[in-house]
């Protein structure tokens, strides 16, 4: 319920009585009914520990159950607990505040929880925005009646938060953890957070929490982190070194002014307290004593209301200011028709219960003057429909003065542009003046709710810093169309940025920088010789088009510049989307959704010079995993480097293989059964290469045959088909301890006959458990055994059994010897003879006109080559088949015919060598199709010769997609002509004017068409079907466009009753209708129906005259 008491229905009266209420508060027990009776108003719940537990309960819960899932909602509520102790457990939703009113943590103890949770979300904390818990302790006991919800348990307090809910002088006695479950008790998702001068008795979870932001607080123990968190100022903060863990460490909070909050005194008086200024701290403020600060009685504050409307103009708040009032904004919203200008020095601005401004101008909502020590806390600035300049500007342009010895502080402030209510603008923050102090900022431009569209609620910018010295702590800042974060003033500190850039880029063409592709998201001016910033993540999801950035972050390459720790993210996206580099060209790509490919980081350092330094050497390379027949993975130490370590390049026997962004590397063109050489070479950003590593030798294995359609059957009841199925994890056992009687054994179906000699069977993971003796039988048909064709005893896990090649299709391997173990084997390879094969290679799509490769491979050769014989077949109409080169070193090309779509190759191996691998390129050239056309280059035939045969390893085939070249020059011209007519017309009623909303429809259909002409794919017809849309969508437009007055339905140039009457005899008619043609000017405003808005706009148009 919104109030327990009827309030005053006067306005005028309730503002005389709100002007002479006396500040102070009753101090007999006062009915629940009350709670929500204060000066503050009815938004505002004031609750004391004389109030029956089960009625602040009840109120809570009410409260809660409104608010849990209410993102976009018009309701702001607060609770305050006045000092004491309180029975309960409290739920936190959306827009809805917390605090204590005590002077310091402890006078507030809420016995049983105080939690935020996800269960409206099914555990995803990731939309949990806009609330906050402040200034109390929690003793989570969490006596719930009836039973607990799922996922709470005692000991813990759970606030499962993401942006815009910061958490400020807690005392937590006991656990706390910053997410919440799912419905499968899997950590969901959450995307936070803020944490300020706190105390937590126990360890601190954050789990699936992506990044997390602590300022002066402390806790027993930090138990992980997943992309970027960043402790200052803290104590006891977790050890590791950036990336892994993703953790950075300032020992020190340089300078901070803890936010002003409201509590009562001891004679009862509600007072603003306002923390001192403070260097170089480490740990909460209040941890040995009360704050430093002073305070300020509540009679010095406008207490603005949403219930009082006279307490909302911005005249009369501005006068309030003008006359050296402070101001607390309550709980609403709040339409300000002109900007709210802090004028004085020193004035206290504090909102409580998420307070929400929105201009109703193309004014900022609140400016401040360049002046000393300005507190501005909790509010939220919301965009409103005229394209406001900047929501907030802090200082005047031009601002210069030094405010270093009483700078103004900005704690929790938060901006939104779209998502609850349609608003667009240029910037939502403006900081001109020097040396601010921002303390917790969310500043997001809306991926959905209300208005949520590239076009529709746009910010071309969150912040625009232009003072000097500028220090940030907790900086969110999201969607913008352009710079996310634009930096202009000298001597910035950022302590914690998260960005996630825009996710509905239309395409490419929309978002440049010039020539550069995409804004970079925090970007320092050229002209910047002096910035510093810490733990930088930067995310992408491009949702709606295969978009580039090019840069996360753009600094000037100078020596007082420095960036620790940054990290880019893709989060997903339409595929080939990208963030192309971290900062200035350099760092890794992120492009998917696991290891390098989702997650980059460095750290960057600016210099006046170029830099000549390489970076350390490579070492202690080491096989990373067992090498297979066809991959090796190694890995190595790190490298370091004066600057930053951009990547690695690999060589293998000398060659470079491949080059890496970590510090390792998988290579997947080697061989069975072939001992390479590795080494590893360290590049850094200004193009250093360190000097080779030491070489490490790996040898492949042999290859084993392909098991997949193999099938097992044991005399044990485990499962067989774990002894094949590729997975170290699994086992089979023989369930007895192992003895020759009875049979203890397993028998393979390798479902054709196949030629085999040699057998291994992996214990590893049961080290004891392996075969004391084996005998190996083979069968062509499962029935018939014969005698073992090897036996032997086993001695260690790993068994290899060799013998003379066989062919056959059932083996059996039986136990013979004797041990308490039981047997067990957790995989079997098998190794034999591999047919050899050849295959032909290119490109999936390629473009009239344009020259591409095929590449004709050979593997499993084992003979030794002499000639080779290669046919080839393709379609003339389609390719021009041009040249062919050897890619084998040892393979001569002696002779080719080419003629009617047919290619014939002779080559020679003279010394008889190895044809395995890459044998030919073949070079080609696309023709010009009218459409596009899918084409089959065949290899008809690859035959090998020795001395004796010639072999025909069969034949392979590859398809290529030929593009033809699409013309988008009448689509182009199409679209420049839509939009010059869009642009020129006018919506209204009059002649030559076009419907209500004709204008939009147009737009949507050009900007469709522009998606098409952008699209590097786009094929012909899809062309002539946007073409053909296009102009449909004119049509339609033409036809909206009135031509005369509309009103005058009978055309006797006269707007009168007689036109009204037309209309009312055409009433009910739709475009469905057989004598729709008859009627269909009585549809003034185009919508395909007569109704009672025709009706009107026809009166309204006959009174105007």
């Amino acid at each position: 319920m919104r109030s327990l008491k009827k309030m005053v229905s006067s306005v005028s009266m309730m503002a005389i009585v709100l002007s002479l209420w006396s500040p102070g508060v009753s101090s007999a027990a006062t009915p629940i009914g009350d709670a929500n009776s204060s000066i503050f108003g009815p938004n505002v719940y004031v609750f004391d520990p004389d109030m029956p537990a089960a009625d602040i309960q009840s109120a809570v819960n009410a409260v809660f159950t409104r608010q849990e899932s209410n993102e976009f909602g018009t309701e702001r509520d607060a609770f305050l607990f006045k000092p004491g102790t309180y029975n309960g457990n409290y739920f936190i939703g959306f827009n809805t505040q917390a605090s204590g009113l005590g002077l310091n943590p402890d006078d507030v103890l809420i016995n049983g929880g105080l939690n935020v949770n996800a269960d409206w979300d099914n555990g995803n904390a990731t939309r949990n925005f806009w609330r906050g818990i402040e200034n109390l302790s929690i003793n989570p006991t969490f006596n719930y009646t009836p039973p607990a919800p799922a996922h709470f348990s005692a000991g813990t307090t759970q606030i499962a938060v993401s942006q815009a809910a910061p958490l400020r002088r807690l005392h937590i006695k006991g656990k706390l953890n910053l997410f919440d479950f799912d419905a499968g008790w899997g950590a969901g998702w959450a995307s936070g957070g803020f944490l300020a001068d706190s105390i937590v008795d126990g360890q601190v979870t954050p789990a699936s929490q992506q990044q997390w932001f602590s300022r002066n607080s402390q806790w027993s123990s930090w138990s992980n982190g997943v992309w970027n968190m960043v402790f200052v100022g803290d104590k006891n903060t977790p050890t590791g070194n950036f990336p892994d863990p993703p953790y950075t460490v300032v020992e020190n909070t340089p300078v901070i002014r803890e936010k002003p909050y409201l509590y009562i005194n001891n004679a009862n008086e509600y007072q603003v307290f306002v923390p001192s200024l403070s260097q170089n701290t480490q740990g909460a403020s209040w941890a040995n004593g009360a704050t430093p600060g002073s305070s300020i009685s509540i009679d010095q504050f406008y207490i603005v209301r949403a219930d009082v409307p006279a307490t909302t103009s911005a005249t009369n708040i501005n006068a309030a200011l003008a006359n050296g009032k402070n101001l607390l904004f309550t709980p609403g919203i709040y339409h300000i028709d002109d900007t709210i200008r802090i004028n004085n020095a020193n004035t206290v601005v504090l909102g409580i219960g998420m307070p929400t401004l929105i201009p109703t101008t193309d004014k900022p909502a609140m400016t401040i003057a360049d002046v000393d020590g300005v507190k501005l806390a909790g509010l939220l600035y919301e965009a409103g429909p005229n394209a406001t300049s900047s929501l907030l500007e802090v200082g005047p342009t031009g601002s210069s003065l030094d405010h270093s010895a009483n700078p103004t502080s900005l704690h929790d402030l938060f901006f939104r542009t779209g998502g609850a209510v349609v608003g667009q603008n240029k910037a939502q923050m403006t900081i001109n003046s020097d040396d601010i102090i921002g303390d917790h900022f969310w500043m997001w431009r809306a991926d959905h709710g209300a208005g949520a569209g590239w076009t529709e609620n746009v910010s071309t910018n969150g912040l625009i810093v232009n003072g000097d010295d500028v220090t940030l702590y907790g900086l969110f800042n999201e969607h913008h169309n352009e710079y996310q974060t634009l930096w202009n003033g000298n001597g910035g500190r950022v302590y914690f940025y998260q960005s996630e850039i825009p996710y509905d880029v239309p395409n490419q063409a929309a978002w440049m920088d010039g020539s550069k592709n995409g804004y970079a998201s925090y970007k320092v001016a050229d002209t910047v010789t002096t910035h510093e910033a810490w733990g930088l993540g930067v995310y992408s999801y491009f949702r709606d088009a295969a978009v580039k950035l090019e840069n996360a972050i753009e600094v000037p390459n100078v020596a007082g510049v420095k960036i620790h720790h940054a990290t880019t993210i893709w989060l997903n996206g339409t595929a080939g989307s990208e963030i192309t580099h971290i900062i200035n060209g350099i760092g890794g790509r992120v492009y998917g959704t696991s290891g390098s490919a989702q997650r980059q980081t460095i750290n960057f350092y600016g210099t006046d010079a170029g830099d000549t330094e390489a970076p350390s050497v490579p070492t202690n390379l080491v096989l990373k995993e067992t090498a297979a027949h066809d991959r090796v993975k190694i890995g190595w130490t790190a490298s370091t480097d004066n600057l930053n370590v951009t990547g690695y390049d690999v060589y293998r026997d000398g060659t470079l293989v491949g080059h890496t962004t970590t510090a390792e590397f998988l290579d997947t063109t080697v061989k069975p059964l072939t001992t390479y050489s590795y080494t590893v070479k360290a590049k850094d950003g200004g193009g250093n290469v360190s000097l080779s590593s030491v070489a490490l030798s790996v040898t492949t294995p042999k290859r084993a045959l392909d098991r997949s359609a193999w099938t097992a059957t044991s005399t044990s009841a485990d499962p067989a088909a774990r002894l094949i199925d590729g997975d170290m994890g699994t086992r089979w056992s023989a369930g007895k301890p192992m003895s020759p009687s009875p049979e203890q054994s397993f028998t393979i179906d390798m479902k054709v006959l196949t030629s085999i000699n040699s057998i291994e069977m992996d214990s590893t993971g049961s080290n004891n458990d392996y075969a004391r003796g084996y005998a190996l039988y083979v069968s062509n048909d499962g029935v018939t055994w014969g005698s073992p064709i090897a036996t032997g005893v086993g001695t260690n896990r790993l068994i290899s059994i060799d013998f003379a090649p066989q062919v056959a299709r059932f083996f059996k391997i039986v136990q013979t010897g004797t041990n308490s173990s039981w047997w067990s084997v957790h995989e079997v390879r098998v190794y034999g003879s591999v047919p050899a094969s050849a295959s032909i290679e290119g490109p999936a799509t390629v473009t009239s006109g344009q020259s591409f490769d095929t590449t004709v491979h050979v593997s499993d050769v084992v003979s030794s080559v002499y000639a080779q014989d290669i046919q080839l077949s393709y379609d003339t109409g389609v390719l021009e088949f041009d040249s062919v080169e050897s890619l084998n070193p040892a393979t001569t090309i002696i002779g080719q015919k080419v003629g009617g779509g047919h290619i014939r190759i002779l080559t020679v191996n003279l010394a008889g060598g190895d044809v395995n691998g890459p044998l030919l390129a073949l070079h080609w050239k696309a023709l010009t199709p009218s459409d596009d056309v899918s084409t089959t280059i065949l290899l008809d035939s690859l035959a090998l010769a020795d001395l004796q045969t010639a072999t025909n390893l069969g034949s392979a085939s590859e398809v290529v997609l030929v593009k033809a070249i699409v013309d988008l020059s009448i689509l182009n011209a199409k679209i420049s002509t839509a939009q010059s007519l869009h642009d020129a017309a006018t919506e209204g009623y009059s002649s030559g004017q076009y419907a209500p909303g004709a204008k939009a429809a147009l737009q949507a259909a050009i900007d469709t068409a522009r998606s098409v002409a952008a699209d590097p794919a786009v094929t012909k017809p899809q062309v002539t079907q946007a073409l053909a849309n296009l102009q449909q969508a004119l049509d339609v437009f033409d036809s909206l466009r009135y031509v005369g007055d509309p009103g005058d339905l009978n055309n006797d140039g006269v707007l009168s009753v007689v036109d009204l009457a037309n209309v009312a005899a055409a009433y009910g008619k739709t475009s469905a209708d057989s004598d729709w043609a008859q009627f269909k000017k009585a549809d003034f405003n185009r919508d395909g129906k007569v109704d009672l808005v025709d009706l009107a706009a026809v009166a309204q148009r006959i009174l105007q005259e």
